[in-house]
């Protein structure tokens, strides 16, 4: 396994504020949040990228998402809103090289959002990539 700090987290090595732990998934506050209660799901089988990420694994890290998305909106933070963001790869975001579910709770107001500029292209142009994708999947 690389070396990663959430692997050290993992194995306990590190500090954490730890939200949910069991066998095969970890949640604990991230330490840069974007927003009050914001926190990361990582699954404890080192995974570099999604690529590299078992399905079942996947299929745990959004059901534990699933499950403190649902605590953010109960508890104290009283979450309006939920994001989830998994950035794969240095283009996307991506900085510690561990598979990791941002769960951001949003409230109106809180300063946290995607920015980009939507494109409109046609729906030629969207079948054509759909076949383009299509033909790539395994």
């Amino acid at each position: 396994m690389s070396h990663c700090v959430f692997c050290s987290i993992i194995a306990g090595q590190a500090e954490s504020s730890v939200v949910h732990d069991d066998a095969h998934t970890i949640a604990f506050m991230d330490i840069r949040p974007f927003t009050r209660g914001h926190l990361l799901v990582v699954p404890k089988t080192h995974a570099a990228n999604l690529a590299e990420l078992d399905p079942v694994d996947g299929g745990r890290l959004f059901q534990v998402g699933q499950r403190v998305a649902a605590a953010l909106r109960e508890s104290a933070v009283a979450a309006e809103g939920i994001n989830f963001f998994l950035a794969d790869g240095v283009v996307a975001g991506q900085e510690v090289f561990h598979v990791h579910l941002h769960v951001v709770p949003r409230k109106v107001g809180d300063g946290f959002g995607l920015r980009g500029a939507p494109s409109s292209p046609s729906r030629i142009s969207l079948d054509q990539m759909a076949g383009v994708i299509r033909s790539s999947l395994t």
